[in-house]
């Protein structure tokens, strides 16, 4: 899918690099996250502690982790609703592996590469086949969720090795921040490297504004694409891994609906609905902008049914913005060239 408003033109790149750098939309979340973070810290009880710090990075981790791929693939026009499905299938699996007598790290292994098992079936059913990754992942956001249902039943799995549980939640000495967000930047970072500085970031970008243009050009759609959905698989597996011994309990209905998430998130950090924009950086902000006002707000006692309207109007207005800046910036050019040749 295309954008008209999100296409760059030399005009864009005529303007003074300060201009590029901050009058950007990812600046722009940075800049509210800032405020926002600022506003809760003074007006919120307890909002500035370490252990509250310490608590919205661990609650946050597992959208920032699958957020990462999840952007790329939205970059390119598609979508990917079956990440909450194989978080909790990748809990269940390792949970009923350990119970079985399998080695934690093995067990850890297995879900991973179910992830990517998982995300290589949908990259197959979109690339191969040619269905709507809309259509494909919400098919398999059922399957996957049933089979984790079916794997584990109504029972939960709790009994993990200390030394993982205390992994996963554990800080760096000295500081509130848990050791999963060292992992997550090194994610990051290499993330960022691949979107924004390898040929295979650009061809993610030209796939995103036309499929067929950047076919023509020379890139492998369709390779990139599952390869895109594999990531997403893995780093999802990942995900439910962390989320399993963040939480200590294996279930199949765990992070339901945490897909709604990090969609919002991604939206919301700047990348375009419609493929072909977008930037890490920005979406890093975007997770820790939900997260850092649903802590303020649930500190505030402010209840769930009113944090997600919230939420819901943050996501409808990270979609429309773009078309409607657009809509004025364009009025006012249309206006500025009427009015120059009005002129004598």
């Amino acid at each position: 899918m295309t954008d008209a408003t999100t296409v760059r033109t030399y005009r864009d790149y005529g303007q003074p690099l300060w201009r590029r750098i901050l009058l950007t939309r990812e600046t722009g979340i940075i800049a509210a996250l800032a405020a926002v973070f600022a506003v809760s810290a003074a007006s919120v009880p307890n909002f500035a502690s370490e252990l509250t710090l310490q608590y919205l990075l661990l609650d946050t981790a597992a959208i920032l982790l699958i957020a990462l791929p999840m952007t790329m693939v939205i970059v390119t026009g598609e979508i990917d609703l079956s990440v909450a499905s194989v978080v909790g299938l990748s809990s269940v699996l390792v949970g009923v592996l350990y119970q079985g007598g399998v080695p934690m790290a093995l067990a850890a292994l297995i879900a991973v590469a179910a992830g990517a098992v998982a995300g290589a079936f949908n990259g197959f059913l979109v690339t191969v086949v040619g269905l709507p990754s809309l259509a494909v992942t919400i098919g398999t956001l059922a399957l996957y969720r049933g089979l984790a249902v079916g794997l584990l039943g109504t029972t939960a799995v709790t009994d993990f090795p200390d030394g993982w549980r205390d992994a996963a939640t554990g800080t760096i000495p000295g500081t509130p921040i848990p050791w999963v967000i060292v992992v997550f930047g090194v994610l990051a970072v290499a993330f960022g490297l691949l979107l924004h500085f390898t040929p295979f970031g650009r061809g993610v970008f030209a796939i995103g504004l036309s499929d067929s243009a950047a076919a023509f050009s020379g890139i492998r759609v369709g390779r990139t694409k599952l390869i895109l959905f594999v990531l997403t698989g893995t780093v999802s597996a990942f995900a439910g891994i962390y989320f399993t011994l963040r939480y200590g309990s294996a279930r199949g209905d765990n992070a339901t609906g945490l897909e709604l998430a990090v969609i919002a998130a991604v939206l919301l950090g700047g990348v375009s609905i419609f493929g072909g924009r977008g930037a890490l950086h920005g979406v890093i902000a975007g997770v820790l902008l939900i997260g850092t006002l649903s802590s303020a707000l649930r500190l505030a006692n402010v209840t769930s049914d009113v944090i997600n309207i919230i939420t819901g109007t943050l996501l409808i207005a990270s979609v429309v913005s773009p078309s409607v800046t657009a809509w004025v910036r364009n009025r006012w050019a249309r206006r500025g060239r009427s009015a120059a040749v009005s002129q004598p």
